[in-house]
């Protein structure tokens, strides 16, 4: 065997070994699949991150992202392609679900996932217990204005509500003040915690979100009528409606679920998920 038969063979041999190589090292990124992305409403962020951890915990191989921002933002990320499932405390408008059909070909799915009672935030030094939905309403829309007015102690009101993206401004909205305006004088803010936090530094706020943020603050037991039962959001008024501000908490896709995010969505209803649903503080479906 000559020389130039050895170089060629050891040519040969080496384009084969690089070959090898960079196939190996390319196929874990081919196979390695895209993580689960989860983005919407802040009232269900903590619910999610719960979900998804528990869930990555019983299936190693599921990577599942959860980011909030309020519902209308991951509404607005389902319909632009970069979301896979949207959580949304309100559901979809016509308008929204229509947009989602033309860029996808197929309706939105909407699945609901659990129960809240949105509630009403008081500072705990407040002696008010309970106000009707009319009272309420004349509160956030400007019209009442001192505490006394609605049995309180002689005090300026001052609410706190949640920016536009949020589907608990959105809820309050159409429920309490019947689709009217806020005033300017509702300071709105990135989040229910920070309505929280600012209820319990503040002996005259009031302020909403969801249940399973109740913590440091009291929770307003709310009346439909002047007559009526004064009534507080637990498993026991979700479930049998009576709580005027109950609500359901959505998961929503592009189109028929995939096989990953039917998993994720089947666990999550499961009772292994719904268990989940009342450690974070919200309400199961069954």
């Amino acid at each position: 065997m000559n020389a130039i038969t050895h170089v060629i063979r050891f040519r040969t041999a080496t384009a084969l070994l690089l070959s090898v190589a960079l196939v190996a090292g390319c196929a874990p990124a081919s196979r390695r699949a895209q993580p689960l992305t989860v983005k919407g409403s802040d009232t269900m962020v903590l619910l999610g991150q719960r979900w998804a951890e528990e869930y990555m915990k019983a299936h190693p191989d599921a990577v599942i992202q959860v980011t909030g921002g309020g519902s209308g933002t991951g509404i607005a990320a389902l319909i632009n392609g970069t979301t896979d499932i949207c959580q949304a405390s309100r559901p979809m408008k016509d308008a929204e679900r229509e947009q989602s059909a033309k860029a996808h070909g197929q309706p939105p799915v909407e699945t609901v996932m659990a129960r809240d009672g949105l509630s009403v935030y008081l500072n705990d030094a407040n002696g008010v217990q309970a106000l009707t939905l009319a009272q309420l309403e004349r509160i956030f829309n400007g019209t009442v204005t001192n505490w006394k007015d609605v049995g309180g102690r002689d005090a300026p009101i001052v609410c706190y509500g949640r920016e536009n993206t949020s589907g608990t401004y959105v809820f309050f909205k159409e429920h309490v003040l019947h689709d009217h305006p806020y005033p300017p004088s509702v300071q709105a803010l990135p989040g229910t915690a920070a309505v929280v936090n600012a209820v319990a530094r503040d002996p005259n706020g009031i302020g909403y979100g969801g249940a399973a943020y109740a913590k440091g603050i009291k929770v307003l037991k709310i009346k439909k009528t002047p007559t009526a039962t004064a009534i507080a959001p637990d498993e026991a008024t979700i479930k049998d409606g009576s709580y005027p501000l109950s609500r359901p908490l959505f998961f929503y896709t592009r189109a028929k679920p995939a096989a990953d995010i039917k998993a994720f969505t089947d666990w999550v209803l499961s009772p292994e998920g719904q268990a989940i649903v009342v450690k974070v503080g919200y309400f199961p479906l069954k």
